[in-house]
């Protein structure tokens, strides 16, 4: 299958990973880490770009990356470039340090910056490299919650400003944001249309708009319950729920079954949770999948409705 393109446009914002070679370690020492930041810093001045927040971990890295008139490719192509040129020649090694392609996820910022800056600090919590983020040296966490020399390097005034102009409280309330017990789940991160683009049918359609691109619907893989979904067709069609769950036959009843299969199916439920969920033979949901193509537009109502029925906030 032919790679795709990279989505790329001035003021994109994206979830960077980028990891070793058949998972091997990139970094084996403070040195090798120290020498990546400097790298990091020095083509932050070269090519204008934004980071809002970074962890590095033994064998990947995760970068929160805003760019500016400079593409992402050309960015992290010469970042990740020098960087095996210092590990080969370190290591007396030869070819490539990182799996081939890096993952660059297009991320809706107004939705999904805390979020991601949260989800990359904890990181090293997660896999139970330490037990809090302040113990962790490697990220950008305490750039947030104290004055750090690498001031060039992460960019906090965006994160900070969403807690407070003050930015004694905006530290305060970022701690505590930090600390507040709420998991940001891995999955609630990398829900992706095309596995290229983070954000809800309003944000893909304005990414679309704007780089004349054709995207393929994917199952969005679970991002909303099967309950979320029937509340959102509900709101659509104007029947209740129980409605939708009872025998009838009652022609707008009908479409809201149809229109709640279709799109459970395209959030990846199989057909027999639909048809449990709606208490119909599965051969009854299989017949309304064959509505798809008649009903496309309706779904794409369907799935703005979802995805402002539910607050997702993390």
């Amino acid at each position: 299958m032919a790679r795709k393109t990279r989505i790329e446009f001035e003021g994109a914002f994206y979830h960077v990973i980028a990891r070793g070679n058949q998972r091997q370690k990139i970094f084996k020492d403070a040195d090798d880490y120290r020498v990546y930041l400097d790298i990091l810093t020095d083509y932050k001045k070269r090519y204008h770009y934004t980071l809002h927040a970074y962890v590095l971990m033994n064998n990947h890295v995760h970068l929160l990356v805003e760019t500016k008139e400079v593409p992402l490719s050309k960015i992290l192509q010469g970042i990740n470039q020098r960087y095996t040129m210092h590990f080969n020649r370190k290591y007396r090694t030869v070819g490539h340090l990182f799996q081939g392609r890096y993952k660059a996820l297009l991320c809706d910022k107004d939705a999904y910056l805390l979020s991601l800056v949260k989800y990359i600090h904890l990181n090293p919590v997660r896999t139970k490299v330490v037990k809090t983020p302040e113990d962790y040296l490697w990220s950008s966490h305490l750039s947030y919650t104290k004055r750090d020399k690498r001031v060039e390097l992460v960019d906090r005034e965006a994160v900070l400003r969403m807690f407070s102009e003050d930015t004694n409280a905006a530290r305060r309330l970022y701690r505590a944001f930090m600390g507040d017990g709420i998991a940001v789940k891995k999955e609630d991160i990398y829900q992706s249309v095309e596995q290229r683009i983070v954000g809800d049918e309003r944000f893909v359609d304005e990414v679309k708009a704007q780089c004349d691109l054709t995207l393929e619907r994917t199952k969005r893989q679970r991002a909303y319950s099967l309950d979320e979904i029937a509340a959102g067709i509900s709101r659509y069609q104007g029947v209740t729920v129980e409605q939708m769950r009872r025998k009838g036959k009652e022609r707008e009843v009908a479409l809201a079954r149809k229109l709640f299969s279709l799109t459970a199916k395209e959030y990846g439920y199989k057909g027999t949770e639909i048809s449990g969920y709606l208490r119909k033979d599965p051969a009854v949901i299989t017949r309304y999948i064959k509505f798809k193509a008649e009903l496309e537009g309706d779904m794409e109502q369907c799935f703005y409705l979802i995805g402002g029925n539910v607050n997702r906030q993390v």
